[in-house]
């Protein structure tokens, strides 16, 4: 793993901070891939200065140009966070499954040893779905798996941030609960980037952008991606927001802040998907005298990494139970050896049974080179998750297009491909969009073969429930 800096601007020697256990503070955006920060080039958001904020943040701490999720979708991927664990082996790939009663938190370790936990913004989904039938509400109950409001000493199930002013006033009236003296973890949740969009993309011009040459460049795909921007920068301004809380409040320098998407955004072969812009998301942390400030980490990080590292970081016992690997050395600027693969999943999500966007059991590993993909269902029809209604309106275009014969061969195989390729290998030092599905290929067997072997051998491990991939390369 190499670290780097930004500029020798940047090489600022930080505060030192508090002798005792840091505040941690968990911020995530809802749908957000990377690289869709300036800090991570991303000309769009240059060029309509999208987030200076997180872009002044990132200059301030440690950027990680590859941290993935263990799912494209909110609840898993959100439960592997504050599991440690991945949602295979918590049996919680169904989108609305709360973990087991037992299954414990970071939460639950940081409480125990005198911190002060809060849960507030966005849905955090640990405990399902925000709304669920009576019959689910009331066999969770019996479950012990809801409500979980006794784990934490501040609760908020869900709570909208579509107003951003209200941030400022809102994290004080937090942080105004926490006892003199006390540690504090708080997680808060954005509802941004997550669709629906809205139509307004004020000073973001759709003719002006730089199209990924994964999406086919049509007029509706460019209006519906400025309308992502402008949710962006919503973001970008909240987040800003709660910066200068911590800065009124002279606690920035005792406070390990980390900023990180829970899972891929909802456009073109994101979220939902296994691809690179379903799992692979923007994450930088800040921590006052301990992480170097405009530095960049390329080790793999999985989202479940986070919960180890939190403990680690605040003096508190590792879970055994935990599979994240903590990844504080790489924080502290010490060697890390980190992780060679990263491991992913998808399930059944919000939607109809019949199509991607509802139903899509896949499971990929990613190297520092390589990702390979495992489409257990390749009759499924391909949909984009979260488009749907009047948020449909680019997908519907692209459809027009494929039908009308007016879609490139490009485009049509990579959204319209029935069945989809149970296996997909792409390098992404060479192929970073996944246009060309190396699976198959002599020229790549030795990869295929190590990575496919890797998926099984996790599989196996977290016990899952689908067939192992290399059951489908046997002659029978």
């Amino acid at each position: 793993m190499k670290f780097q800096f930004l500029s020798l601007a940047l090489l600022i020697t930080a505060t030192t901070a508090s002798a005792g256990p840091p505040n941690i503070l968990l911020v995530l955006s809802d749908d957000h891939s990377y690289p869709h920060l300036s800090c991570y080039g991303n000309r769009n958001t240059e060029r309509f200065n999208i987030t200076p904020n997180l872009d002044a943040f990132a200059g301030q701490g440690m950027r990680f140009d590859r941290a993935y999720t263990t799912a494209p979708q909110c609840a898993p991927s959100r439960t592997s966070i504050f599991t440690g664990r991945s949602a295979v082996g918590l049996g919680v790939t169904r989108f609305s499954q709360p973990p087991r009663k037992g299954v414990r938190f970071f939460t639950d370790a940081l409480r125990e040893s005198g911190y002060w936990a809060g849960m507030d913004g966005r849905n955090q989904h640990l405990q399902g779905r925000v709304k669920e039938s009576a019959h689910l509400n009331e066999v969770f109950r019996e479950m012990g798996v809801r409500p979980i409001d006794d784990r934490f000493d501040h609760f908020v199930a869900s709570a909208s941030t579509g107003d951003v002013k209200k941030i400022p006033e809102w994290i004080h009236s937090i942080l105004d609960k926490v006892p003199d003296g006390k540690p504090f973890f708080l997680y808060f949740g954005f509802n941004q980037t997550h669709r629906g969009f809205g139509e307004s993309h004020e000073g973001i011009e759709p003719d002006q952008l730089e199209l990924p040459p994964d999406w086919p460049d049509l007029p509706e795909v460019r209006l519906d991606y400025a309308r992502f921007f402008n949710k962006l920068r919503q973001l970008d301004e909240g987040f800003g927001y709660i910066m200068d809380v911590l800065r009124e409040r002279n606690i920035e320098k005792d406070t390990m802040v980390v900023f990180m998407g829970d899972n891929g955004e909802a456009i073109l072969r994101g979220k939902g998907t296994l691809h690179q812009r379903g799992i692979h998301v923007p994450m930088v942390i800040r921590w006052p005298g301990m992480v170097e400030a405009g530095s960049v980490c390329d080790a793999l990080i999985s989202g479940e990494d986070l919960a180890p590292t939190f403990l680690e970081a605040a003096g508190v016992e590792v879970q055994a139970a935990m599979t994240g690997v903590s990844f504080l050395p790489a924080l502290r600027g010490d060697e890390f050896a980190g992780r060679k693969f990263v491991f992913a999943e998808r399930g059944w999500h919000w939607g109809p049974i019949t199509n991607t966007d509802g139903l899509d059991f896949c499971r990929s590993v990613t190297s520092d080179r390589y990702h390979f993909i495992y489409n257990a269902l390749p009759n499924q029809t391909y949909w984009p998750v979260d488009q749907v209604r009047k948020d449909a309106f680019a997908w519907e275009a692209i459809q027009k297009a494929h039908v009308g014969k007016t879609l490139s061969p490009l485009f049509s195989r990579l959204y319209f491909e029935k069945p989809r390729p149970v296996f997909e290998l792409y390098d992404l030092s060479e192929d970073p969009h996944e246009l060309n599905n190396l699976a198959g290929s002599p020229d790549y067997d030795k990869v295929e073969t190590e990575m496919r072997q890797e998926l099984d051998k996790w599989m196996v491990r977290e016990h899952d429930y689908l067939p192992l991939p290399s059951h489908a390369t046997w002659k029978w």
